[in-house]
Formats: C-alpha cells, sequence, structure tokens
C-alpha cells in the first residue's frame, strides 16, 4: 500500500491548509527513504508530496538536505533522465531547494552539472528548459560548480539555444532567449581565474558572443549585462577581435546612433573600450576604421554616452600616434571635445574631454595636431588641467604641453600667455602640497618655454628663479635634479 498511501499523500498536501498537520504527524521524515525506491511510481508520488509539503518552507528545506535528499535527487535524475514525469518532479525539487548554500555545497560533490546539461540539451519544451535555466542560474553562483558547468559543455548548449532561436520574435522564445544569457553572464561574473575555461564563450566561432551582441541576442532584454562580460575576458581580448567581434559591437552602434537606446550604446562603448585595452587590437581596431566610425556618436546629447565615448577614443590614442593624429586632425572631433571640456554640471565628461585631449598631444608627433587643438581652443582647457585635483590628471597635462611646445611653441606662444601658464607653473612649484613628480613635469615644461623669448621674459618677472633655487634643497632627488636643470637653463648654462 505504501505507492497508494505516497498518491494520497500527494495529493493531500496539494492543498495550503494540509500542510501543517503533515509536517506534525512528522510525514517527511517517514517520506525521504523512499527516495531510495527502485519504483518509479513510488519515486513520483513520494518526491510529489516531499515538494509539496516543503514548498516555501525553508527550516523543512534545510532538513531535507541534512538528511541527505540531494543525493538521491541526483541519483533519479542520473538513473531515470528519459522518464518525462519523474525528471519533472526531480527538477521542480532541485529548483526549490538550489537557493540554499547547504544544497550547493551538497551538489558540489555530486555530477548534476552533468545531468542538468544533458536534460537542458533534450528539453523539447519552454516549460522545461526555464526549468533547467533556473536551477542552472542558482548553481551558477557557486564556483564549483559554475567550473563542473563549464566542464560538462553547458557552454555549446546555450550556443546552439541562442542560434535556433535567433530572430524569433515570439514571446516564450524571447524569455529563453533572455534566461540563456542571463545564465551566461552569471557564468562569467566571479572570479575569472577558476573560469578560464569558460571565459571564451565559443572558441570555435565565437558564434555565442556575436548572438549576445546581436539585436536578437540578449542586448533586447538584458542590455546592461554587455558592459559586465567583456572586462571578464581581457585575456581573450585579442582572440576576439581577430574574430570580427569589433564589427557587430559597430554595427550595433550605428542602429542606435539616431534616437536609438542609450543603454545599448553605452554598453557596446564600455564592451569597445575593454577591447581596446591590449596594444595590438588598438592598431587593428585602428586599420578596421573603429575611430572613425563611433565619431558618429559625437552628437549625442546623453551624459552616459559621452562619457563612455570619451573613454573608448582615449583607450584607442594611447600609446598610438597614428590615432592621435587621425583624432587631432578631425576639426568635428576637437570642437566637440573642447565644447564637452566646459561642461561643468558633470565632472566625468568634463575630466574625460580634457584627458582625451592630453592623450591626443602626449602621443602625437604631429605639428599640424598641435596647431588643429590650437585653432580649436583646447590649450586653455589642458593649461586649466595643470591645476586639477588629481596628480594623474596634472601630469598628463603637463607632459602633453611639454611634448606640444617642444613639436611647436610658436604657434602654442599666445595661447599659455593668456592662460597664464607661466603663473600656474610657479603655483605649483611654490605649493608644498604639489606631489614631487608633478614638480619635477612642471620645471620639465618650465625648461620648454623658456625657448620663448616673451615666455622667457614672463618666468623672469615672475621671479620662478628664487622658487627653484629653493627647489635645490627639496628632500626629492629627482625634483632636485630637475631644479637644478632648470635652473642652468634660465641662467644661459646649457
Amino acid at each position: 500500500c505504501a505507492v497508494k498511501a505516497a498518491q494520497v499523500l500527494s495529493e493531500i498536501a496539494k492543498n495550503e491548509e494540509m500542510k501543517k498537520p503533515c509536517i506534525e504527524a512528522d510525514l517527511v521524515p517517514t517520506l525521504i527513504p523512499l527516495l531510495e525506491s527502485t519504483d518509479q511510481e513510488m519515486l513520483l508520488h513520494a518526491g510529489r508530496a516531499i515538494g509539496r509539503i516543503c514548498y516555501d518552507n525553508r527550516d523543512l528545506q534545510e532538513e531535507l538536505v541534512k538528511a541527505g535528499v540531494i543525493a538521491s535527487l541526483v541519483r533519479i535524475l542520473t538513473d531515470y533522465a528519459e522518464s518525462e514525469p519523474l525528471v519533472h518532479v526531480d527538477l521542480l525539487a532541485l529548483c526549490n531547494l538550489a537557493d540554499l548554500d547547504t544544497a550547493k555545497e551538497a551538489l558540489s560533490k555530486t555530477k548534476v552539472a552533468e545531468q542538468l546539461v544533458k536534460q537542458l540539451r533534450r528539453a523539447e519544451n519552454h516549460e522545461r528548459l526555464e526549468i533547467v535555466f533556473e536551477v542552472l542560474q542558482a548553481l551558477a553562483e557557486n564556483d564549483a560548480l559554475k567550473v563542473q558547468l563549464v566542464e560538462a559543455g553547458v557552454q555549446e548548449v546555450l550556443s546552439e539555444i541562442l542560434l535556433r532561436l535567433q530572430g524569433s520574435s515570439q514571446a516564450e522564445d524571447t524569455c529563453i532567449v533572455k534566461a540563456a544569457s542571463d545564465l551566461i553572464v552569471s557564468l562569467l561574473l566571479g572570479d575569472p581565474n577558476s573560469l578560464g575555461q569558460l571565459i571564451f564563450l565559443a572558441s570555435y566561432e565565437c558564434n555565442t558572443i556575436r548572438l549576445l551582441i546581436s539585436e536578437s541576442g540578449f542586448l533586447k532584454t538584458g542590455k546592461k549585462n554587455l558592459g559586465l562580460i567583456f572586462p571578464m575576458i581581457n585575456g581573450n581580448c585579442v582572440r576576439m577581435v581577430q574574430l570580427g567581434v569589433i564589427h557587430q559591437l559597430l554595427d550595433l552602434l550605428e542602429k542606435h546612433v539616431e534616437g536609438g537606446d542609450v543603454s545599448v550604446q553605452h554598453a557596446a562603448l564600455s564592451a569597445l573600450r575593454n577591447l581596446a585595452i591590449p596594444v595590438v587590437n588598438k592598431v587593428q581596431m585602428l586599420e578596421e576604421g573603429v575611430a572613425e566610425r563611433i565619431q558618429a556618436l559625437l552628437k549625442s546629447e546623453m551624459p552616459p554616452v559621452q562619457f563612455k565615448l570619451l573613454g573608448t577614443l582615449r583607450m584607442l590614442a594611447d600609446g598610438q600616434a597614428d590615432a592621435a593624429e587621425i583624432l587631432g586632425q578631425d576639426p568635428m572631433l576637437l570642437n566637440r571635445v573642447v565644447q564637452w571640456c566646459n561642461v561643468n554640471d558633470h565632472t566625468g565628461i568634463h575630466g574625460e574631454a580634457n584627458r582625451l585631449l592630453a592623450s591626443i598631444l602626449r602621443h602625437n608627433r604631429s605639428q599640424e595636431v598641435v596647431k588643429a587643438i590650437q585653432k580649436a581652443q583646447g590649450v586653455k582647457h589642458l593649461v586649466s588641467m595643470t591645476t586639477s585635483e588629481h596628480a594623474a590628471m596634472q601630469n598628463e597635462a603637463l607632459n602633453a604641453l611639454a611634448i606640444a611646445s617642444a613639436i611647436d611653441l610658436e604657434t602654442l606662444a599666445e595661447s599659455f600667455k593668456e592662460s597664464q601658464l607661466v603663473q600656474s607653473l610657479h603655483k605649483l612649484l611654490q605649493d608644498d602640497n604639489t606631489s614631487p613628480e608633478v614638480k619635477y613635469n612642471s620645471m620639465g615644461l618650465l625648461c620648454s618655454l623658456l625657448n620663448s623669448g616673451d615666455l622667457r621674459q614672463e618666468i623672469e618677472e615672475d621671479k620662478i628663479k628664487e622658487t627653484l633655487e629653493q627647489l635645490c634643497s627639496h628632500s626629492n632627488a629627482n625634483v632636485v635634479k630637475e631644479a637644478v636643470t632648470t635652473l642652468q637653463v634660465l641662467r644661459g648654462e646649457t
């Protein structure tokens, strides 16, 4: 009669009011041993009864885990993988328990990942897919289970599902695409060192990455996650650029330039910026016209897009003279960047715009670029940047102005006088709070300025010589050395 009794209990437990009497009668501990049965009907009814009694009862669920029910559930999933009713009940049970840390720990010691990937592969309807995804999403919060899922080939199945549903407008398919995409993101987040095999999801053709970036991928339903994925995969950025991911991103950006989705633009630019970090990628991205194509976003009035655009362009120019020359000779770009230098109500955009100007000057070797920035009235912003509260930005500005002065001081001299560069440098040298590196770079710039008669006169009139003499006894050896050198140049000794 045990099978019939279990069936009766599973029906009784459907009623919310009957759960408490079932618990008080200690039916759960009585039912748990039945999960070791080899009778499929017994397993079905006992599993349903336990699941219904323990549903939404965390204390009882913890007791189930302690009683070893996890091992039984995985065994059932393994032994009866072809039994639709048993698999359904089993998956529901795992779904209810998987949020528990104790359950995850217990599951990590089993081969549940292998069985779940198998069920994901053979699922033929949306309901089954959704249940499996829900279980997998919970398990993906555990690092050990993440690795097991990858080893079981979950990334290949996810790629197949996304490819199969690509372009579908059915609401049910959209839900599955979102679930698959969210799972990919969950698998990517966390400690990348423990996820080496997952980080490059579709190494055979990069199909999954392409789909995630496409309109039919999870940008449609989970746009913010694109920006999260790419910082996790810096080690594979070179491979991804080689596989053409850049063009996917650029195509997407261009679709959304005119009245498009701001979050898509922001996410795609975040991805481009991270892909532009490796030097070899900068070269390839520039050769493929990335700098020109993303300039279409210059007209954007959305601060998040402006900020990311500036950061992406700066990353492309970093260390690349060719990029600096391309960007530094584009009047429309320079005029827009100078406009953003004037934005005081958004410090992020203001700072990035100044840093982009500095980067273009620092990495270029062209007199034409210096003249273009001068014409766009960008010099005064770089002079102002030398007094930034951030030492890193001060140094970027000082180095940029020193390089520009070495290239074409004659073009810049008048702007330096109007923006009172000499006076700003003197204040930096006098201020005890100025970092040694900023003092050092300030004197380096002064040495360049001394090549202009008018600026030399300003330096002499501002009595910077006395300040330099004081710096000859500074506690920092580099500052002392540069002070001595600058004094020698000022006196005409070298």
